[in-house]
């Protein structure tokens, strides 16, 4: 029975992960008629508000303390999220910008380490060669070929390892579901304040780009969370971040077929590197992971 429970998960994770991929499909298709910041906003404002009306019963009882907290890492959710979608609007590749994303999984230990003086795990030192090597490979390609749209990528990854440094830090005693609409809401107001300051507004949307919005709102985000939250229930927290490394990869195979990007060799030789730092910084997880299964 538990064995059929870890598979559910595994298989119900596994569909995020292909959600979190078109995700950037939806998002880059809404992108052509709203501007990023106010697009993103709006987004996260309906996300957060679907997620409460799901969970409605967990919002009961919550401490200011821990409500101030959520909102804290959201405005930094907001902030990251701000940097990822100006890249994904300037960028010309989907897929090279999901690896470089990704990177925030390998940066989360060095992070800590100078926020908090932790000393990193052995698998982050080795994992960082791969990775750096692996940057190194999506920005020599053709020569010094760095998009700008890759520096946002980037910022969106210091600002993921951010994020999850706070996240463990603060002891915030309640349901993974509030947790992240209160994110969401706190993301989407200093979106969609920063957008009313510097974007103009769009005076009109066609259906199809509103079709993106929804797919992008109620699919990549209501949607995605809600099965996540589910699938960690059902499964140790191991299984789902070693799982949840697959995003990346969807987003290269969609982007391929939807948009026809093509990566050089050096570019793919760069994402398969990434890919391994991510294996690498989680092979503590791998090894529980294996160890459970020879167990069993």
């Amino acid at each position: 029975m538990k064995h059929t429970s870890h598979l559910k998960a595994e298989l119900i994770l596994i569909l995020v992960t292909i959600i979190a991929g078109l995700g950037w499909i939806f998002s880059k298709e809404a992108l052509v008629g709203l501007p990023p910041l106010f697009f993103m906003g709006v987004r996260f404002l309906v996300a957060g508000f679907v997620l409460f009306l799901v969970g409605q019963k967990f919002f009961r009882g919550l401490s200011w303390q821990g409500i101030r907290q959520a909102c804290y890492v959201g405005v930094l959710f907001g902030v990251t999220m701000m940097f990822w979608v100006t890249g994904l609007d300037q960028g010309s590749n989907l897929g090279v910008g999901a690896f470089i994303t990704s990177l925030g999984v390998v940066l989360a230990p060095l992070v800590a380490r100078f926020m908090f003086a932790e000393r990193p795990p052995m698998s982050i030192w080795v994992a960082l060669p791969f990775a750096i090597v692996g940057l190194g490979f999506l920005a020599l390609n053709n020569g010094l070929d760095f998009e700008v749209a890759h520096f946002y990528f980037l910022g969106a990854a210091v600002g993921s390892a951010l994020q999850l440094n706070l996240l463990s830090r603060f002891s915030m005693r309640m349901h993974v579901l509030v947790l992240t609409a209160i994110q969401l809401f706190a993301a989407g107001a200093v979106l969609l304040g920063l957008s009313l300051l510097f974007e103009p507004l769009p005076h009109s949307i066609s259906i199809s780009v509103a079709g993106w919005f929804l797919a992008s709102t109620l699919i990549a985000s209501s949607l995605r969370f809600l099965l996540q939250t589910y699938g960690m229930s059902l499964t140790p927290v191991s299984h789902a971040a070693v799982i949840m490394n697959l995003e990346p990869v969807w987003t290269a195979i969609f982007a391929v077929f939807w948009f026809n990007e093509i990566m050089s060799a050096g570019q793919v030789f760069g994402c398969v590197l990434i890919f391994v730092a991510m294996l690498v910084s989680r092979w503590p997880q791998i090894r529980s992971i294996l160890r459970r299964t020879r167990a069993a």
